[in-house]
């Protein structure tokens, strides 16, 4: 997951930035601090007076912002709005190289590559993985996946704006990636509060709960370690040793959250989702297993649901 070797430096390059929202206006004062002459356009031409202030370019136009560079930033809320924005431009995309920094899926990712091809541009995606005020820290990071050769000739360029993380050739790997971190990311939030929430009925302030259930949160990296190798290697290999924590074991555990949390009167979406993976192992013939044999059952629903269907976004004029 690293950056091609020997990406091309341009310190002075001009770039176009696309969308200014708080990801957008970061992205933007990260490049010019970095000596970057930077272009913007966004559709509430009001939202650029900060960044123009700054030493930004006010394009009047979608076509005027991506002629101005080469390198083009789309930071929007979809992908969908990338063909809003751009529809009307397509004939000034040919020789470019677009970086789309949008959320949304990888099969539309993959489709915008395609439709970005189709127009002689080139395509990277990426996922920024931090919010807007990390923006250009040491902590900041972003996955890219998509042309090599347009990796290696702009990640030097974008690197400023969080440390580039190259994940291949596939355009939708990177929004892949981002959207697995989000999983993780936004079911931890989710935990959080419903645990915040069985400490409130004990009178437990949420400014005491907070730090410790933080510390337990931390402390899951050491726990999966704690005594084996990273079961990352176990998974790959299809094994699951039950010698530590089993299936049985920890689907034991979530019956006494979902009955808590019953008794408490809070929502039980959270704890009867993570309880099923844990039935359904147990179904399976598993409880002897290590945890990790959830996964199975993941891999592998019984149904679909007909409501987590994608929505359909065409790409316009091919």
């Amino acid at each position: 997951m690293n950056a091609p070797q020997n990406p091309t430096t341009s310190q002075n390059s001009a770039v176009t930035v696309i969308g200014l929202g708080p990801m957008g206006q970061a992205m933007t004062r990260t490049l010019l601090a970095s000596g970057h002459p930077v272009t913007v356009w966004n559709r509430t031409a009001g939202r650029a007076a900060g960044v123009v202030a700054d030493g930004a370019t006010l394009a009047p136009t979608p076509a005027g912002a991506v002629e101005a560079s080469d390198l083009v930033i789309l930071s929007l809320t979809d992908y969908r709005a990338m063909y809003e924005v751009l529809g009307g431009a397509t004939g000034s995309l040919a020789g470019r190289t677009l970086v789309n920094l949008s959320s949304d899926t990888p099969d539309r990712t993959r489709e915008a590559a395609r439709w970005a091809a189709c127009h002689g541009a080139a395509f990277l995606t990426g996922g920024v993985m931090v919010p807007a005020p990390m923006v250009g820290t040491e902590a900041a990071h972003v996955y890219y996946s998509g042309g090599g050769e347009a990796a290696r000739s702009h990640l030097a360029t974008l690197a400023p704006l969080g440390t580039p993380r190259y994940l291949g050739e596939d355009p939708g790997l990177a929004q892949l990636m981002y959207q697995a971190q989000l999983a993780v990311f936004l079911t931890t939030l989710s935990a959080l509060m419903h645990a915040t929430a069985m400490l409130g009925t004990a009178g437990l302030k949420a400014g005491e709960a907070l730090p410790e259930l933080l510390a337990g949160a931390d402390a899951i990296g050491a726990i999966l370690r704690a005594g084996e190798e990273h079961p990352g290697a176990a998974l790959d290999a299809g094994e699951h040793p039950g010698d530590l924590s089993t299936v049985t074991m920890m689907g034991a555990t979530a019956d006494h959250i979902v009955e808590t949390s019953t008794s408490l009167g809070l929502d039980l979406a959270l704890p009867l989702a993570v309880r099923a993976h844990y039935r359904r192992a147990i179904e399976d013939g598993h409880g002897g297993d290590n945890w990790t044999r959830i996964i199975d059952g993941i891999r592998g629903p019984r149904r679909a649901d007909p409501a987590s269907a994608d929505r359909v976004i065409a790409a316009p004029g091919g």
